[in-house]
């Protein structure tokens, strides 16, 4: 059975979501053996490849957790100093250099608050041209928008609707910008939402919470529709493109989903 409520608390770290609905697994809970018997497209091979790399290193470190050595600092709050001083150098570029390129496109931007009055950060997959951008400007206006927000809880919403192999950047990439962001990013996060997800976003889903970043595995929500989003976030607060909400309908018809938010 469904569950229609969503419990609110300002003192945990990480939203309780009742929203992975999917036969009731997570998109956290895949395994090597997943990955077997599939067509996959060259992106989705490649990703194959990687988490097959790293669970070989995984069962080498006698199946231990291997997520690398900035997950291990922070999960103390403790970075070094060159580590802030590499953040601060893409602050100062963010804040003096043309991000136009990366804002003129309109994937990443703030809609709003959620029920608990946290920004929410909307990031649309199908706008972000991961092929012909510059990714390191992407970073840079990434940290512009970010840094004065997650300086209290904030929560992201991905909708992943109609997104394709040009919207994917590299796993090197990914590795990339997770190891740049501070401890505040991860530590204020309080709900990641992944809207309309597909097998690509459990692929990577599941390596990113294994390999990369653990902490973050309990705030990691998959919604089949937009709808579900209300329970954490009043529509009126919710801006998105239209292409999204006609997808939602002509997939999951209208008002498929009663939210009852518990008052906090």
């Amino acid at each position: 059975m469904i569950n229609n409520s969503f419990e609110f608390s300002s003192d945990d770290d990480s939203d309780v979501s009742p929203h992975d609905m999917e036969g009731n697994n997570s998109d956290l809970e895949y395994g090597a053996r997943d990955m077997n018997g599939l067509s996959l497209n060259s992106y989705s091979s490649g990703l194959q490849a990687q988490i097959q790399r790293d669970l070989d290193r995984q069962h080498l470190l006698s199946d231990r957790p291997i997520a690398g050595i900035y997950e291990s600092v922070v999960a103390d709050g403790i970075e070094s100093p060159e580590h802030q001083d590499r953040y601060e150098r893409l602050l100062q570029r963010a804040q003096v250099e043309d991000l136009t390129e990366v804002s003129g496109i309109g994937c990443l931007y703030q809609s709003g608050v959620d029920r608990l009055g946290r920004p929410v950060i909307v990031f649309c997959g199908k706008w972000f041209p991961a092929q012909n951008i510059d990714l390191e400007k992407a970073l840079l206006y990434l940290i512009k928008l970010l840094d004065p927000i997650v300086k209290g809880d904030y929560v992201i919403a991905y909708f992943h609707t109609l997104t394709s192999t040009n919207n994917y950047p590299s796993l090197h990439w990914l590795r990339e910008v997770y190891s740049v962001l501070p401890y505040k990013y991860k530590k204020n996060l309080k709900a990641f939402y992944i809207v309309h997800p597909t097998f690509w976003t459990k692929m990577m889903t599941w390596w990113f919470t294994t390999f990369m970043a653990p902490a973050i595995k309990a705030k990691v929500h998959s919604l089949p529709g937009v709808e579900h989003l209300y329970s954490a976030i009043t529509k009126d607060q919710l801006e998105i493109p239209a292409y999204i909400t006609e997808y939602d309908m002509a997939t999951n018809g209208l008002h498929y989903f009663n939210p009852v938010p518990t008052a906090s």
